[in-house]
């Protein structure tokens, strides 16, 4: 079996530039990333199924090894209209967001990352309670030094508090929206 080398460069290329561009922020260069890229897996499809050959009807008299395949050209109809159908989604959503934030940049969740900070600040606030010893066997400055260690995990969090509250429409109640409630302290009976 012999394939064109230009048509697997080609392909190669064209992959690698749709994947480059889907892993932009802007929602169009999304979009012609997705385009050129299921063109280039077409080519790829086309280029597995080999040198081309008789039409595959089979009569009797037709010699099977110069038949084409007609799988991978199956597979590439098929992903020319899934192709297709994300195109049209991904128009549609670039649209959206453009109408409504008036760009089509891609932001960051600024929810997944308050989260993923919490549970940071909530194993190091962890690992810092069993390092402290028991009442009892205390050294001198170590409450002193848990204390500062706790305000600087207080501060992280509010700092991203007041990211947060920047990145969104803020309610107004600058305790909830800047600040936030510490769980600790609610557990705690201090709120």
């Amino acid at each position: 079996m012999s394939v064109s080398l230009t048509l697997l460069v080609t392909a190669g290329v064209l992959c690698a530039v749709g994947g480059v561009l889907i892993l932009m922020r802007a929602l169009s260069r999304i979009l012609i990333g997705a385009v050129i890229l299921g063109n280039g897996i077409n080519l790829l499809m086309l280029a597995a199924g080999g040198a081309a050959g008789t039409a595959p009807l089979l009569y009797p008299g037709v010699d099977l090894t110069r038949v084409t395949d007609p799988l991978p050209q199956a597979i590439a109809l098929t992903a020319i209209v899934i192709t297709l159908a994300t195109t049209a989604f991904l128009l549609a959503m670039a649209y959206r967001t453009l109408r409504v934030t008036g760009t089509d940049e891609v932001q960051d969740d600024v929810e997944d990352r308050r989260i993923a900070l919490r549970a940071q600040v909530q194993e190091e606030r962890a690992a810092l309670k069993e390092r402290r010893a028991p009442r009892g066997h205390r050294p001198e400055g170590s409450r002193a030094a848990y204390r500062s260690e706790r305000r600087r995990l207080r501060t992280v969090l509010r700092e991203d508090r007041a990211l947060q509250a920047r990145a969104r429409d803020a309610s107004g109640d600058l305790w909830n929206d800047i600040l936030g409630e510490d769980p600790d302290d609610v557990l705690d009976g201090r709120t």
